[in-house]
């Protein structure tokens, strides 16, 4: 009887501790959640190999966001670290592979470059006086323009030893995992167990009281930014690592993803509280969401929507859980106090409820379905040639039953790796791929081969990986018809400028090479200057009025995309089409009728919809045993006024 007593009287204790657990860790109930939906919804997410998938896409994040912990939890913000961690990236790469110098220093370079960023903030902001984001926005920008500087816009190769941080361990541990429980064990210490920890408490919670107590405020910002500065290089060289090169454009963005783990997980961004644990499962709930809507087949523009919902449905669940545990200890036991637990398990449902019928409602495809399972990533859908490949594509697929799940990689190349090792872990029956850069998709078209699944790259080719085939136009070419085109229409002289795409990309590269190659014929062509615009419209009008200020004499544009033509058209109102004559490249809608109109006199057209139709037709092809070329030319044609009617793009 006594035993029976014990037994149940252990039992409800259990059942207490657990939830208490739960309400006050407002993120685990969250990931939990989360979980169970994606479970639900999803057979191929609750899988060993899918779970490890989900630690490696968290690994960069958390380790980025272990560092803000201490910057927030002492009532700062850091919203440098992604620009940070590309840097210390770049020069570990610039050094060790341009440089000859041992890897072992120019690790050691790297984390120095990491903590000389954090100081550099940390003065600002104590010494200087600035306001944390002012300052750690500057650095943003500065260490961004650096890692472009060092780099030259192009992509490094990571040194061999170093690239195997990007590999598993024993054949199943990615060490990317390892880093970031060995740097989130390290932070958890730093915050728990030292001196310097128990400073950014009592900075984040009065920090007029912690300088009157006789802590050097000044001094320990530095020391918290410097931390900062260490996990943010540390996160860049795990990135690098996975991509095999060093990025200059790597991790953009990543600091806001950093900020919202570390809130997710708890901590006030008015500073005082905040764990790393905490930070840990909201650095695993962003990690969580992305792969299962990766594997639910949701729309790359729905995945968005939903997951700034479930952000801030989760903030909302930990901030009501915090109001309630605010009463005495006491009020649990009242009815104000079951009611606040009523209201806290009550909102859980509603976090349920929300993303099991979001997902469910948005979910394209089946788990069950019989048709041939597919995956494309496109290197961004905010650009209307991708927008286009993706067209062609998915009518091709349909057409074909093929069961079709594309995803935006946002031109991020650790987000494509991310989701290329999903469509791997899904057991796609084939992969396409428009690399957001040539050499960082390598690691993940070798998994996918490892695995037994078919590539197809179309648009951008994959260095140093085997596909089963390219279907693609030739840049180079492309970039040599255009250059000619309007040296031809100057009449061989003239004065031209150049608005170059994203550095750091394949298509920004290869373009640019085949200008000057088709330029070198008219040495009469005099090129003013040569400008980034990043494949954007705007940027392109705002790239071009700058220009025009310097050069108002100019008589030729050259875009290497339609849409910074169509800026650069803005740009120059009148002049267009009349005393400048612009030339684009890719024969988007808005180009062609930009042509028919008479303000771009040509574009290079590249028939997107008919890459991405040609892609699926041969990943077809390959899955079902079927031999394909090595690469399948599309070709480009120079459309102007006089035939601009007759194309069907």
């Amino acid at each position: 009887m006594a035993t029976d007593t014990l037994k149940s009287t252990t039992g409800a204790g259990g059942a207490r501790a657990v939830r208490r657990l739960l309400l006050e860790n407002g993120a685990l109930t969250a990931l939990i959640v989360l979980v169970i939906a994606m479970s639900a919804l999803s057979g191929d997410f609750l899988t060993a190999d899918n779970l490890l998938n989900v630690g490696v896409q968290a690994a960069v994040t958390a380790v980025l966001a272990f560092g803000v912990t201490f910057v927030i939890v002492s009532a700062g913000i850091d919203l440098s670290v992604g620009s940070v961690a590309a840097l210390s990236a770049t020069v570990l790469a610039w050094t060790a592979t341009s440089h000859g110098v041992p890897v072992v220093v120019a690790v050691l370079l790297a984390v120095v470059t990491g903590i000389a960023a954090g100081l550099v903030n940390g003065f600002l902001i104590a010494y200087g006086k600035l306001p944390p984001f002012i300052a750690t926005l500057a650095m943003l920008s500065v260490a961004r323009g650096l890692s472009l500087v060092i780099s030259g816009g192009s992509p490094i190769p990571f040194p061999g030893s170093v690239s195997h941080l990007g590999d598993t361990l024993g054949g199943w541990l990615p060490v990317p995992v390892l880093v970031m429980i060995v740097m989130g064990l390290i932070a958890a210490l730093v915050l728990g167990r030292t001196y310097i920890g128990r400073s950014m408490y009592a900075i984040g919670g009065n920090e007029e009281a912690a300088r009157l107590s006789g802590l050097r405020v000044k001094k320990q910002k530095l020391a918290i930014y410097a931390l900062s500065g260490v996990f943010a290089a540390v996160a860049g060289v795990v990135l690098a690592a996975r991509l095999s090169s060093a990025q200059p454009q790597a991790a953009d963005g990543y600091e806001l993803d950093a900020i919202a783990a570390v809130v997710i997980g708890g901590a006030s961004l008015a500073g005082g509280t905040g764990k790393a644990s905490g930070t840990l499962i909201g650095a695993l709930i962003l990690a969580v969401l992305r792969n299962g809507l990766n594997l639910l087949n949701v729309s790359a523009f729905w995945q968005q929507v939903v997951i700034g919902v479930v952000i801030a449905l989760a903030v909302l669940f930990d901030t009501l859980r915090r109001k309630a545990g605010a009463a005495p200890a006491a009020a649990g036991a009242s009815p104000g106090g079951k009611g606040r637990q009523a209201g806290t398990y009550a909102l859980a449902a509603v976090v349920t409820v929300a993303i099991v019928g979001a997902t469910s409602f948005l979910h394209n495809g089946s788990s069950s379905s019989t048709n041939p399972k597919m995956g494309l990533s496109l290197s961004t859908l905010n650009n209307p040639f991708f927008v286009q490949i993706r067209a062609g594509a998915q009518a091709e697929a349909k057409k074909l039953g093929v069961d079709l799940t594309v995803t935006d990689a946002q031109n991020d190349a650790s987000q494509q790796a991310n989701q290329l090792q999903n469509f791997t872990s899904s057991n796609a029956g084939a992969i396409i791929v428009n690399p957001v850069d040539s050499d960082a998709a390598s690691n993940s078209v070798k998994a996918a081969g490892k695995a037994g699944i078919p590539v197809v790259a179309v648009d951008r080719g994959v260095n140093n990986a085997k596909t089963s085939t390219l279907v693609a136009s030739d840049n180079v070419a492309g970039g040599e018809l255009a250059a000619k085109t309007v040296a031809e229409k100057l009449g061989g002289k003239g004065k031209i400028v150049i608005l170059q795409g994203q550095a750091g990309t394949s298509a920004a590269r290869e373009r640019a090479a085949g200008f000057a190659k088709g330029l070198k014929a008219y040495p009469g062509i005099q090129v003013l200057a040569q400008q980034p615009a990043d494949f954007d419209r705007t940027k392109g009008l705002d790239v071009m009025s700058n220009l025009l200020q310097a050069h108002p004499d100019v008589q030729g544009v050259i875009a290497a995309n339609d849409e910074m033509a169509l800026g650069a058209i803005k740009a120059l109102g009148a002049k267009a089409g009349r005393s400048v004559q612009v030339v684009g490249f890719d024969g988007t809608p808005d180009g062609l009728k930009a042509v028919e109109g008479g303000t771009l006199y040509a574009s290079v057209a590249q028939q997107p919809s008919q890459l991405g139709r040609i892609a699926v037709d041969n990943a077809l092809k390959a899955v079902q045993g079927k031999k394909v070329g090595s690469a399948i030319k599309v070709p480009v044609k120079v459309v102007t006024k006089d035939n601009v009617a007759g194309f069907t793009g």
